[in-house]
């Protein structure tokens, strides 16, 4: 079962995808946690553990990305897995591919991120 998380730090939201975006409702999921980032200037969309993408996914990629233009906010991939980056090199994506050592706004979240996470338990 595919799965979306959001944490957001200031103006950046980082949309973790989770499973198989294969089927119509992961890719709805997925629109519908990246939409509701109206307040962010940049949203990261971390694909580490994303295993699959089908067409539906792609596409909702080519509408968020769309979508982010349209609002002047930066929309990111980072660490697509194998078979995701594979589908992506097939579409021609304007999204700019981060990888950790080109991201160091996106470690520092990450960190208060994990931090945050361990200060609730």
């Amino acid at each position: 079962m595919p799965s979306v998380r959001i944490d957001n730090l200031g103006e950046m939201a980082i949309v973790e995808c989770a499973g198989r975006f294969v089927r119509n409702d992961a890719a709805f999921k997925l629109r519908d946690a990246v939409t509701s980032q109206t307040n962010a200037r940049v949203v990261i969309l971390d694909l580490t553990d994303m295993h699959a993408i089908g067409g539906g996914g792609l596409g909702t990629l080519l509408l968020l990305q769309r979508w982010a233009q349209n609002r002047d906010i930066r929309l990111k991939l980072f660490n697509p897995s194998g078979p995701v980056l594979d589908k992506l090199k097939h579409v021609d994506f304007e999204i700019a591919t981060l990888s950790r050592n080109e991201s160091p706004e996106l470690d520092k979240a990450q960190r208060c991120t994990f931090v945050s996470d361990t200060s609730e338990a």
